[in-house]
Order: structure tokens, then C-alpha cells, then sequence
């Protein structure tokens, strides 16, 4: 058995990222055995991934707010006494910060990670045994791959399987979840676009269905609610509940944030909604069914938002039958 650990601990869609590189790396290497490092936040997910034997988590984002605090240094301490006791074959680090880059430095085990022109923080390069160059102008998740093989000696396949085995159907009722929420203002879409594409799904007779995180975007679920017939807004739960929700949707209509990816990892069809990112770069990849709309140039209409939904879903009702 080979013991290797991936350190891959934020944000949400870099955490979906991640996950095909795990199937890649053990069908390659069937007697791996794989340990990853995870914010604490995202941890419920990272345990659904059927390849991943243990999950170690980490607290940097709560740290930091609470940094005068004897409580988080202590916390911090035996974090360190963890992470430093437990010794691995190779240790990959694929989110390529400073703060990710230490933790490397941390851990007992032959290092990996991008070298200073592959890496979003050159310094944190420094850190690392054995540097690899991945171009910076690929996918996330080919980077990912790409990394993850080039630490452990494969070339990954073509196919892009994230390895997330979709939950067992609860409810009959055909539903489309609209992600709404997004950690910056300049990746949202506009209320009316939403309350107009909701309203179109229902009429087409699914329920809709209102995930949130923050107060804000709970206010927000209230105020589509209360606009869309029918519609749910769902209770405040863990990441692996939502991830359930996900997984048994008949469509996802979400902009550029973590949630999104999960529907492309669970193969649901999948409209991504782009208002000032490059889709290029970090949209929705798999084996599903999916369309990604609008860019760095502005988001698109909730026109072809539905135009493009109205043909995964005729795709879905080909395929059932």
C-alpha cells in the first residue's frame, strides 16, 4: 500500500476540481491509499468521494478571525502534531498557495507540487521536493490531473470522471435547483432574469428549488420564492445534504460558484451562467450534459438561458425513452 496525501483545502469548486484527479490516480495506482487535507467547511463532501480512505481537515479560514485567541493556537498546535505524525510515500499539493504550500512543508513525505511558472503564488514553489511545470492556461481540472499524474508517474486518461456515486432518489417530484449564490457581486444575475427562467421551468412542471449560504443570499431565495409558484427554498444544512439535493435534480441552472460543479460531478444537465469569468477556465467539465453561456462580456439573457435548458431537458426525456 502506498499512503499518499492531497492537499486541496478551499474553495468549494476547487474541491470538485479535485476529484477526477483522485479516480485517475487510483485506477492507475490501485494500492494507493488516499488521505486528503480539507477545509473543515468542505469536509462533508470530500467524505461522499467513495476513493478517498481518510480525511484530515484543517481550519485556516476560522483562524484567522480568531487569531488572538490562545483556543486557536492550541488548535493550531495539535493541527501541526496531526498533520506531522503520520508518515506518507508522497505528499501533492494541488492548490498552489503559500498557506497550502507550508502545510506541504508540514507533512512527512516526499513533496509535490507546480513549479515557480505553473503556480498562482511563485514563492510558495520554494516549499515543495519535486516542482512540475503544468500550464497556467489549462482548465482547472486538467491542471489537477495533470499534477496528480506527473507526482505519481501516469498520464491521466481523456475521460473525466469525478467518482461521486449520484444519492438514491427521495422524492418523485421533478425539480430544477437554481444557484443563485456567488461570492462576488460581479458574478450574479439579475433577480428578474431568475424569477423569469423559474417561472418558465415551472410552467414546464418542475418544482424549483432555492438552495443558500449567507443571510444575503437567503433574502434572495425568499424574494425568487415568493415571485415563482410553487417554488421551495430550502432549510440551512451541510454541504453533503445539499449535494443530495443536487444529485436528484432534473436540471441545475447555477452561476459561477462551487455548488455549479457538483451538477457537472453528478452528471445532472447543467446550465452554468457566466456574467464576468471565463467559462475557458473554470466552467463546467464531465461527461453530462451541460451549456455554458456568457463571459468576461456580460452575463446572457434569461432568454437563452431557457433556450438552452429547454434542449437538455428534451435530451433527457430522448434518453428515458
Amino acid at each position: 500500500m502506498t499512503d499518499i496525501l492531497i492537499i486541496k483545502t478551499s474553495s468549494l469548486g476547487d474541491v470538485v476540481h479535485q476529484m477526477p484527479a483522485i479516480v485517475d490516480a487510483s485506477r492507475a495506482c490501485p494500492e494507493l491509499r488516499i488521505t486528503w487535507l480539507v477545509e473543515e467547511t468542505f469536509a462533508p463532501l470530500v467524505r461522499l468521494h467513495p476513493l478517498v480512505a481518510d480525511v484530515m481537515t484543517v481550519a485556516t479560514r476560522r483562524w484567522r478571525s480568531q487569531l488572538a485567541t490562545g483556543a486557536t493556537w492550541r488548535e493550531i498546535g495539535r493541527f501541526r502534531t496531526l498533520l506531522r505524525g503520520q508518515a506518507f510515500d508522497k505528499v501533492i499539493d494541488t492548490q498552489g498557495l503559500i498557506r497550502s504550500a507550508i502545510m506541504t512543508r508540514l507533512a512527512r513525505g516526499q513533496r509535490h507540487g507546480y513549479d515557480g511558472r505553473s503556480i498562482r503564488e511563485p514563492f510558495a514553489a520554494r516549499f515543495y521536493d519535486v516542482r512540475h511545470t503544468v500550464s497556467r492556461d489549462l482548465h482547472a481540472v486538467t491542471r489537477n490531473r495533470m499534477l496528480t499524474g506527473l507526482s505519481l508517474g501516469y498520464r491521466p486518461p481523456d475521460n473525466i470522471d469525478y467518482g461521486l456515486i449520484r444519492p438514491s432518489q427521495t422524492n418523485d417530484q421533478r425539480y430544477a435547483v437554481l444557484l443563485h449564490g456567488t461570492s462576488r457581486f460581479a458574478k450574479e444575475w439579475r433577480a428578474e432574469d431568475w424569477i423569469e427562467t423559474g417561472r418558465w421551468l415551472s410552467a414546464k412542471g418542475l418544482q424549483i428549488v432555492l438552495p443558500w449560504g449567507s443571510e444575503a443570499e437567503r433574502l434572495l431565495s425568499e424574494r425568487l420564492s415568493r415571485d415563482i409558484a410553487g417554488s421551495r427554498v430550502l432549510p440551512r444544512q451541510s454541504l453533503d445534504l445539499t449535494a443530495q439535493v443536487i444529485g436528484n435534480a432534473a436540471l441545475v441552472v447555477g452561476v459561477d460558484t462551487g455548488l455549479m460543479h457538483l451538477a457537472a460531478a453528478y452528471r445532472v444537465p447543467l446550465v452554468g451562467i457566466y456574467a464576468s469569468t471565463d467559462p475557458g477556465l473554470t466552467g463546467p467539465v464531465g461527461s453530462g450534459r451541460m451549456a455554458a453561456l456568457g463571459g468576461r462580456n456580460g452575463p446572457p439573457a434569461a432568454r437563452q438561458v431557457m433556450e438552452a435548458a429547454e434542449r437538455l431537458l428534451d435530451q433527457s426525456v430522448i434518453r428515458s425513452n
